[in-house]
């Protein structure tokens, strides 16, 4: 199935404040089957109840996303987390590593596992992640059920680091926006799956380095037939996509381009762009990262002819960011 669930049903969408107010209100429309979009340290995620089908299905709705694309569920702890799935004992190990933290892990679903069918696939596998955020993690706790939250935006569209970004992409689809801030990560969480030894199905907020340096041994990479039938979100080509065309490893602008730049030296031309924006004008990907998102929001809303990005290192958080431009500029 390759199409939405159901239509989205036009609502009234509050954005409160992020207080113990918002929390409450949060977790009283979860559990009655709504949509609510909460920081994480990564990106905004839109959650929903993941134990209910029905608004599983709403959360697919609004985002008009693939059902074959599975979520995430969002527990408070690694206690929360055994409970929905099997830990061996390498994922134990980054578990206790790097949660809370940006990690998705994706494991054996356990006998008792209470993710709804739908948000799992129809995999024996379940994804699961403990954010680092306080706002995400008193909703989780608060509302005492995992929460799947894909990120807040179209399917396929930028990923939001704040509120206004989530509203101007689901106003009307979804209940709730809790506000609390800008995202300090900027980019979704790395998932490693570990089923058959763990491979890394997609670079993200934790470095490759940093969980091999944990295991002691290489991550083997993700499977060759992974985006035709993908273990967990965003291994599909085309994904985190702007409207405007995006063009990698741009050593010069041509006419009628944007630019996304990275360090301090400019690309030939760029004072012909018709907007430029730096990642990180020092040259650090961590600071690339947390502007990624918000960076080609801005830029697709130029009127340019397409997104020149001058090229990023592959290091250390640049793979994720890597990832998630080549996705960017993959045919749609």
């Amino acid at each position: 199935m390759t199409g939405p669930v159901t239509q989205p049903t036009k609502v009234p969408t509050r954005i409160l404040r992020a207080d113990d107010g918002a929390i409450a209100e949060g977790a009283r429309v979860l559990a009655a089957g709504g949509l609510v979009a909460f920081p994480t340290e990564t990106v905004y995620g839109l959650g929903a109840d993941a134990t209910n089908g029905e608004a599983v299905a709403r959360l697919y709705a609004a985002k008009g996303r693939p059902s074959f694309n599975p979520l995430i569920a969002h527990v408070p702890d690694l206690a929360a987390a055994r409970a929905l799935a099997v830990f061996p004992a390498e994922a134990t190990r980054l578990a206790q590593a790097f949660w809370p933290g940006p990690l998705t892990l994706v494991l054996r679903k356990a006998k008792a596992c209470a993710v709804a069918d739908l948000a799992t696939a129809g995999l024996d596998s379940v994804a699961v992640r403990v954010p680092d955020h306080p706002v995400a993690r008193k909703l989780l706790t608060s509302f005492g059920r995992p929460v799947v939250a894909p990120s807040a935006n179209r399917s396929g569209h930028v990923s939001p680091t704040a509120a206004a970004h989530v509203l101007a992409d689901l106003n009307g689809r979804i209940d709730l926006i809790i506000d609390g801030g800008a995202t300090p990560v900027g980019v979704e969480s790395t998932i490693v799956a570990c089923l058959d030894g763990p491979a890394l199905l997609r670079p993200g907020g934790l470095s490759r380095a940093a969980i091999e340096s944990v295991l002691g041994r290489p991550l083997a990479e993700a499977p060759a037939d992974a985006a035709e039938a993908p273990l967990a979100p965003g291994m599909l080509p085309s994904h985190y996509a702007p409207r405007t065309p995006v063009r990698l490893n741009a050593g010069s602008i041509k006419p009628g381009e944007a630019l996304l730049a990275f360090g301090p030296a400019p690309v030939r031309d760029a004072d012909k762009a018709a907007l430029v924006l730096n990642l990180s004008p020092r040259g650090d990907v961590i600071e690339a990262a947390a502007n990624l998102f918000s960076h080609l929001r801005l830029l697709d809303g130029a009127g340019a002819t397409a997104i020149a990005v001058m090229p990023i290192p592959h290091s250390d958080l640049g793979e994720a960011i890597n990832d998630r431009l080549r996705r960017a500029a993959a045919p749609r």
